[in-house]
C-alpha cells in the first residue's frame, strides 16, 4: 500500500489540520483574513489552530512561512508523473495531492496513469494522494471502487463534495452508497474539507446542531457530511500505523470558481454568503471532535462502521 504521511515516531495515528491556501484567495472586501504576502500570515494561521498549509503556488512557500506544507498538482499522462512528483519533493512538500486524468480515459489508461503516479511517489519518497474530483479519473464512485480492485495500493485525497453533489448521493439512499464506498474510505490519507448540498458544491455550516438556515430543502447536508467524514476517519484509523497522520485541509473557494455562492445584500451589494475563513475554522473544530469520537468508538467497538450516533459536540 502507498504510504500515509508519517513524520516519524511511534505515536498513535493522528490528525493534523492544514489550510489549503486557495481558501484565502479572492477575499471579499473588508474580510479580516491573513494574506500570504504578509509577514505575519502564517503566524496568524498557527494561532488560529492550523498546523500546516497546503501551498498552491508553483514553488515553495515564502521564507517567512514557518509552518510545514504539502502540495497539490495535476498529472494528465504517465510520462508527466515523475517530473511533477520530483519537483514537489525538491520543494520540501511533506506530501502531494493530485488531480489525475480527465475522466474520459479507458481502464487501461487509468491504470497506466495511477501506476506511474505511485511509482513516482515511491521513487521520490513522497506520499501521493489521488483526489476524488470531478473531471478526473476518480470522478464517480463506481469507477473509483473498481480502481481499488485493480490497484489496491492506491491512496486518496477524499474531497467528498464532488460525489455528494456531482452524483447526488442522497438520491437512492445515502447509507447504501457509504457502504459501497468502503474501499475508498479505507484508502483515505488526506481530506479536503468542503461541505456540499445535493444541488450546489459549497454549502455553509453552523456551530450548533440547528439546521443551517440556508438548507431550505429537505436534506440536512451537514448531518450527512458528518457521517461521510466519520467513515473516512474510521477507514484511516483502521489501517494506519504508528506515526501515520491524516491531514484535513479546508478548501473553500471563491465565487470566481463558482463555488462560493453570491447574493445581493440589503444595499444591493453582491457578497459571498459566508466568511470562508471563519467556515474553515469551524471545519477544524468539528473534524477534531469527529476524529476523537471515532478513535474512542473504534477502541470500544472495533467492528463498528463509523455510523455511531454519539458523534460528540463541538468544543
Amino acid at each position: 500500500m502507498a504510504p500515509y504521511l508519517n513524520p516519524g515516531g511511534d505515536a498513535p495515528p493522528s490528525l493534523r489540520i492544514y489550510l489549503n491556501m486557495d481558501n484565502l484567495a479572492d477575499p471579499p472586501a473588508g474580510a479580516d483574513w491573513p494574506r500570504a504576502e504578509d509577514p505575519d500570515c502564517f503566524a496568524r494561521l498557527a494561532l488560529d489552530g492550523f498546523e500546516g498549509i497546503q501551498w498552491t503556488g508553483a514553488d515553495a512557500p515564502p521564507s517567512h512561512c514557518r509552518l510545514p506544507w504539502c502540495g497539490l498538482d495535476r498529472v494528465n499522462a504517465p510520462a508527466e508523473a515523475d517530473a511533477i512528483v520530483a519537483r514537489h519533493a525538491d520543494c520540501g512538500d511533506q506530501c502531494l495531492t493530485l488531480h489525475a486524468g480527465w475522466g474520459i480515459e479507458s481502464d487501461a489508461e487509468v491504470d497506466a496513469l495511477v501506476h506511474a503516479i505511485l511509482e513516482a511517489g515511491e521513487r521520490h519518497r513522497l506520499p501521493v494522494f489521488i483526489e476524488t474530483h470531478r473531471a478526473t479519473l476518480t470522478q464517480d464512485m463506481w469507477r473509483t471502487v473498481e480502481l481499488t480492485k485493480r490497484i489496491p495500493e492506491v491512496r486518496f485525497n477524499g474531497d467528498f463534495s464532488h460525489y455528494y453533489c456531482g452524483q447526488e448521493m442522497v438520491y437512492g439512499g445515502l447509507g447504501r452508497k457509504l457502504d459501497f464506498m468502503a474501499p475508498i474510505f479505507d484508502r483515505v490519507g488526506f481530506m479536503h474539507g468542503r461541505v456540499a448540498a445535493p444541488g450546489w458544491m459549497q454549502a455553509p455550516i453552523v456551530t450548533d446542531e440547528a439546521r443551517p438556515a440556508e438548507a431550505t430543502g429537505e436534506i440536512d447536508y451537514w448531518a450527512d457530511f458528518r457521517r461521510i467524514w466519520r467513515r473516512a476517519i474510521r477507514g484511516f484509523l483502521t489501517h494506519a500505523g504508528p506515526g501515520d497522520v491524516l491531514v484535513f485541509a479546508p478548501e473553500l473557494l471563491s465565487g470566481r470558481h463558482y463555488y462560493a455562492r453570491l447574493f445581493a445584500d440589503a444595499a444591493g451589494i453582491v457578497r459571498e454568503e459566508t466568511d470562508r475563513y471563519a467556515q474553515a475554522r469551524l471545519y477544524a473544530g468539528w473534524i477534531r471532535c469527529l476524529f476523537e469520537g471515532e478513535r474512542a468508538a473504534l477502541a470500544s467497538h472495533p467492528s463498528a462502521t463509523g455510523e455511531n450516533p454519539e458523534e460528540g459536540q463541538l468544543k
